[in-house]
């Protein structure tokens, strides 16, 4: 029996699909710098890895370097099952400056030192963060191609990429996850997440909450939330509804909520007991456009 709370990436690595985002555990502002209480960092992503996470995220670009850093201090030796995705393609010289580099030369070496990082000889999903304007995207995709081949990755991903990217992807490379901003409010992403839908990509939408960058809180789970009279009504919370509701959304999808704090980590991760029936679902997205 297929289970739904299980999806295998790349057909060869299953997952749960409520992972963990890592991104805030950085400094503050920017995500910029390492994690200001590093114990309680690793606390709280052993405690991830305990209620059953199996899929963490994070990129180069996030410190930069030191939420790897904090990923591998907190759980290798990896346990067997284990995925941790990053990301290359970004760089970050201070909290506000922050650009794309899909150079070939900086793709490559990123990814080496996120493998030195994360003490791994291959990463199992590595994703283009962004595309780069001043670089032809089959090129930035097609160095992703040759580390695979030379056994540096397993997977490659996408980030913040169009249809029409994908599918030139897809032709350099078998493509097994795109990550783009996606929740009930902003739904921008229906084009891509059909898709991926279509080919069996996993999509992780980011922003699964609605906050913007480098903000702590997030309007989907506000008190003025408009998911609050269902979420009263299914003994839940706002954010547990907007969760559900992205694992209702499509079998493909992964979330990878973030957060520095364990009880909403576990709370978090109990979004996965909560069935939403076709009723509820038409609610909250009605509820989240007239926000």
């Amino acid at each position: 029996m297929v289970n739904p709370l299980t999806f295998h990436l790349g057909g060869d690595l299953p997952v749960h699909r409520i992972g963990y985002g890592a991104m805030r555990l950085c400094g503050q502002p920017g995500n910029f710098g390492p994690f200001a209480d590093w114990p309680a960092g690793e606390k709280l992503l052993r405690r991830a890895a305990e209620l059953g996470v199996n899929f963490f995220d994070t990129a180069e670009a996030y410190g930069p370097g030191n939420n790897e850093e904090i990923i591998t201090s907190a759980l290798h030796p990896y346990r067997t099952g284990l995925v941790i995705t990053t990301k290359g393609g970004v760089t970050k010289t201070s909290p506000t400056n922050v650009f794309p580099d899909g150079r070939p030369e900086n793709l490559r070496r990123a990814c080496e030192d996120s493998l030195r990082r994360l003490r791994t000889e291959r990463h199992d999903l590595y994703q283009l963060h962004r595309p780069d304007p001043k670089m032809p995207f089959a090129d930035s995709v097609g160095t992703l191609a040759a580390l695979r081949a030379d056994g540096k990755i397993r997977h490659v991903g996408l980030s913040n990429v169009t249809v029409a990217q994908i599918e030139e992807a897809r032709a350099i490379v078998p493509i097994v996850s795109v990550q783009n901003r996606y929740n009930l409010r902003e739904r921008g992403a229906d084009d891509v997440l059909a898709l991926c839908e279509s080919h069996g990509i996993a999509f992780l939408p980011y922003g699964p909450l609605g906050a913007q960058p480098f903000e702590r809180n997030a309007p989907l789970t506000s008190a003025e939330s408009p998911l609050a009279a269902t979420a009263a009504r299914l003994g839940a919370t706002s954010a547990q509804v907007a969760l559900a509701w992205l694992l209702h959304r499509s079998p493909n999808i992964i979330v990878i909520p973030g957060t520095t704090v364990i009880a909403h980590l576990e709370e978090n991760i109990a979004a996965a007991k909560i069935t939403l029936s076709e009723a509820d679902c038409a609610a909250v997205q009605t509820s989240a456009a007239a926000m």
